[in-house]
């Protein structure tokens, strides 16, 4: 009879990973108590016993490379350092301890590299700067000198815990930083430099309103913080808000109008607010005063020809768009944005050459996984381009694999929202709330899934003539922003569940800021204009109810295309349902759901546009959405292809050739990888 082993449960194991856990922690504090009496001999020892255990741990390699040097045994510590580079290549402080290694044996030229790249990382390492200024004094660089010691007497000028609070944020300690900074304030009160601590961390963490705040406020009490007017800059281009930011950028620009840093963030204002025809000859100009081969030189080429390419693709300028992502490739091979820019042009072919160094790229261990991640999407495109569909569906699944690892997509909380809207926007809600809002009938909204053919049908209004085609606009989720408020509950939303709280004034004056925030988008005059952001359709009872004479289209398409359309594209942000097969199937049948309520609870409200029926019959197509729309019907909207304006989403070169079926069946090249979506689809969506 075989002998019977009690495996630990799964509740178990958790509980041995937090007792291994504590247990770890408690040695390390005791190592650092050891390091701070001066016993390093003991601290060595120590970490030379854990360290079989936790061969990766940075904090115990730091330590016995910081022992040994402290016990002169210098190179024993760069051995270890060595070890420690493996694991944590990036690590502030182990430049700084290799720096002071290099000290110890006199090679100022090896100390100062070290020492510069430690406080590149992290600038909050009082010590790195202290020894550069003296490392810099002693062998005749007295700029560079003062450079360090001014660094040093701010740092100085600092409260401690603010210092050891940007050391741990620069070193990836987020949350143990965050912890200190707050405590520091609750008991201090407003300090600039822990304030700006704390908005970079809202930014890092996505938390934009509060960043904003932040930063405002850091602005308000010293106005002239250049770093911060630059970060804060940053934080309302990340929300859209680019005629502020071009505003708070402008004294940057009086102050140095050559600074690359500024004029990046204002050729990145002027795309957002749609001048992509302004910006390309900046970044041409910004090209050329970058030469050079250095490393620094050849990254920074890299990126102004990947922004210079996303601009000349915008404005249809194809073949200069190749030239410019070719050249961003031909900098940094690696660069995975590059070569998948390349391949959501959608009608670019990859030449065999290419295709070889994005395998080569894809499997270096050098490569960043985010370049990791784009490579193996562009790769699976230009494999199902050359008809090799068992290589291109491995790429297409590697790279779906990759990001679905990181992006910590939750499927239900789009579930609970979408319970909850089912719940609170009834037919009986809206009725009681007959001629709210403002009676504005300028937005056109076409919503649905993404790569469900909105692109085409925004192409299309937008060659008529009353009708201005602006982008994927993100008012509506600011709105929702407001509502939700910053104290998220997934099980409990606040949005929409406050709907019902808002009285007409409040509703009206969504209305009257949305129109109010779209405004700089309407460039052209046009009496109306288009948001097409696919999201929306998650969001159309509030869209009825702050602005009820808006128009609404949900563009749709079959499931399977959709489907596969979306898992092997690789989105520039959000979209995160889309990095895997259950996912997408999930996501897919909750809109389905969803807008069968908003049919039921609005009926006649939204025009559905079926991408099929697009395809197969353009003109009764483009007369049904015109009549839908109040609008009269133009033969531009027909030759839609001809019309010359700025196209943003991954469909851009498309809608600017006529209409074709190709893309319709593609998904059936990879039928025999799609089973597992079309049973999770069910046989109403797929049958």
């Amino acid at each position: 009879m075989a002998t019977q082993i009690d495996l630990p449960t799964s509740s178990e194991n958790s509980s041995l990973a937090r007792h291994g856990a504590t247990t770890l922690q408690a040695e390390l504090q005791s190592l650092h108590a050891l390091q701070a009496r001066g016993d390093y001999s003991a601290a060595a020892a120590g970490a030379k016993r854990l360290l079989p255990l936790h061969p990766a741990n940075r904090d115990l390699l730091l330590i016995e490379a910081h022992a040994l040097r402290m016990t002169k045994q210098t190179e024993a510590a760069l051995a270890a350092l060595e070890r420690l580079a493996q694991h944590h290549p990036r690590f502030s402080q182990l430049f700084l301890e290799r720096g002071l290694c290099h000290v110890v044996l006199r090679d100022a030229p090896a100390a100062i590299s070290d020492l510069r790249t430690a406080v590149g990382i992290n600038p909050a390492l009082t010590m790195g700067w202290r020894m550069l200024d003296g490392l810099y004094r002693m062998t005749g660089d007295n700029r560079s000198a003062e450079l360090a010691a001014r660094h040093c007497a701010h740092l100085a000028s600092l409260p401690p815990p603010v210092v050891q609070a940007k050391v741990l944020f620069a070193d990836d300690e987020v949350d143990a930083a965050e912890a200190l900074i707050r405590r520091f304030l609750l008991e201090v009160g407003d300090h600039p430099e822990a304030m700006r601590l704390l908005a970079q961390i809202g930014h890092m963490r996505n938390v934009l309103d509060d960043a904003e705040l932040l930063y405002a406020g850091v602005l308000a009490m010293v106005p002239d913080h250049h770093e911060a007017r630059h970060e804060y800059v940053q934080v309302l281009i990340a929300r859209h808000k680019f005629p502020q930011a071009r505003a708070e950028l402008e004294p940057l620009l009086k102050l140095d109008p050559t600074n690359h840093a500024h004029r990046t963030q204002a050729a990145t204002i002027q795309v957002g607010l749609g001048d992509f025809e302004g910006v390309i000859p900046v970044y041409l100009e910004m090209l050329r005063e970058t030469t050079g081969d250095t490393p620094d030189a050849r990254v920074h080429r890299a990126d102004l020809n990947l922004w210079l390419g996303h601009a000349l693709k915008t404005e249809g300028r194809t073949d200069e768009a190749i030239d410019a992502y070719m050249a961003a490739t031909a900098d940094r091979p690696d660069f995975g944005d590059a070569w998948w820019s390349l391949a959501n042009l959608k009608t670019y072919r990859f030449a065999p050459e290419s295709i070889a160094v994005m395998r080569e790229r894809l499997d270096a261990p050098t490569t960043a996984d985010i370049d990791r991640v784009h490579i193996a999407f562009a790769l699976g495109k230009a494999l199902e381009d050359q008809g090799d569909f068992a290589g291109s569906w491995a790429a297409y699944a590697q790279g779906n694999t990759l990001h679905r690892a990181t992006n910590g997509y939750i499927p239900t909380v789009f579930e609970t929202n979408t319970r909850e809207q089912k719940r609170v926007c009834t037919a009986a809600f809206f009725a009681e709330r007959i001629g709210w809002g403002l009676d504005d009938p300028a937005p056109i909204f076409v919503l649905g899934l993404p790569r469900s053919g909105s692109t085409l049908i925004e192409q299309i209004l937008a060659s008529h003539s009353q009708v201005e085609g602006t982008q994927e606009l993100p008012d509506i989720q600011r709105i929702v922003h407001e509502l939700q408020g910053r104290e998220l509950d997934f099980d409990n939303p606040r949005y929409p569940a406050v709907l019902p709280e808002l009285d007409a004034a409040t509703i009206r004056r969504f209305g009257e800021q949305y129109i109010a925030d779209t405004m700089p988008n309407r460039v052209m005059g046009r009496p109306y204009f288009i948001d097409k952001m696919p999201n929306n359709f998650r969001h159309i009872g509030l869209i009825h109810l702050a602005l009820p004479k808006a128009r609404i289209i949900d563009a749709r398409r079959d499931a399977m295309s959709c489907c596969f359309s979306n898992f092997k594209q690789l989105f520039a942000q959000g979209q995160e349902f889309t990095y895997g097969i259950e996912d997408i199937a999930r996501y897919y049948r909750t809109y389905v759901d969803l807008m069968d309520h908003w049919d039921a609870a609005l009926p006649g409200r939204v025009l559905r546009v079926q991408h099929e029926d697009v395809v197969n019959d353009l003109e009764g197509s483009v007369r049904r959405i015109l009549d839908y729309c109040g609008l009269a019907f133009e033969p531009a909207c027909v030759e839609f292809h001809k019309t010359r304006r700025s196209v943003r989403t991954p469909s851009s070169e498309q809608v600017r050739q006529p209409i074709f079926r190709d893309g319709l069946d593609q998904w059936k090249n990879f039928a025999p990888w799609l089973e597992p979506l079309r049973a999770a689809l069910g046989p109403d969506l797929a049958p």
